[in-house]
């Protein structure tokens, strides 16, 4: 974690099939699809979030604290060769994660509550991971899937994504199987969320695309949404 990082603007906003349609016809004219999409442009991600007993990072995105970090671990696609620990950290609309690759064994043993290991970890995020597992008493909580179909912009570094069919299962022993028993967490399953993370600057092209019928931004956490289930 001792790479430079800065943060970036995150907005999210949710956008209507119609608007998504149109958005979608005229980001593809001007923005690149991500290359890790498959064939239809599509990535499917699975995310197990932790928290504590308190539901400390649940308390915090619903008390609207300024400051505030979650971990999660993530793969994509059910490939479960490339598997991530991730930090991310907010402060208002400006986010920064970090982030370290873990293995398959590392991440059966972390949720089977097997630890010893990480706190000599060469990776300085998973030895942090181990702390906070310990004195914050952080465990795995709920684990978030959904679609992304991601759009990149190199002016400015955007990221311009939609996400659509956000799914929970509190189930985190489900985590690493190709077959999941999850539901849907959205009042709708065909909700469609749009995230764009830009670094110093929104490129106006970008913003006249996103800026359809007045859609309004929103504080919107997957995280939060898959937790009303318990």
């Amino acid at each position: 974690m001792k790479q430079e990082k800065r943060y970036r603007h995150e907005l999210k906003y949710s956008v209507s099939f119609t608007d998504y349609m149109a958005m979608r016809g005229r980001l593809r004219k001007i923005m690149t699809i991500d290359p890790h999409a498959s064939e239809d442009g599509v990535y499917r991600i699975r995310s197990i979030y932790f928290d504590n007993s308190d539901d400390k990072a649940l308390k915090e995105k619903i008390d609207g604290i300024g400051k505030r970090e979650k971990f999660r671990i993530r793969y994509y696609n059910d490939d479960f060769s490339y598997i991530s620990l991730e930090k991310k950290m907010k402060i208002g609309n400006l986010c920064l994660k970090y982030s370290a690759v873990i293995t398959e064994d590392e991440c059966r043993r972390i949720l089977s509550g097997d630890l010893g290991w990480m706190k000599e970890h060469p990776s300085e995020l998973v030895r942090e991971l181990y702390a906070k597992m310990n004195y914050q008493r952080l465990r795995p909580r709920v684990l978030v899937s959904y679609c992304r179909e991601p759009y990149i912009y190199k002016a400015g570094n955007v990221r311009v994504t939609f996400d659509t069919e956000i799914r929970t299962s509190l189930y985190h022993q489900e985590f690493l199987t190709k077959e999941v028993s999850d539901i849907s967490a959205t009042d709708s399953p065909k909700d469609i969320l749009l995230e764009v993370k830009y670094d110093a600057f929104m490129p106006e092209i970008i913003q006249d695309i996103i800026q359809v019928n007045g859609i309004r931004q929103q504080a919107f956490s997957k995280y939060g949404s898959c937790r009303r289930y318990g």
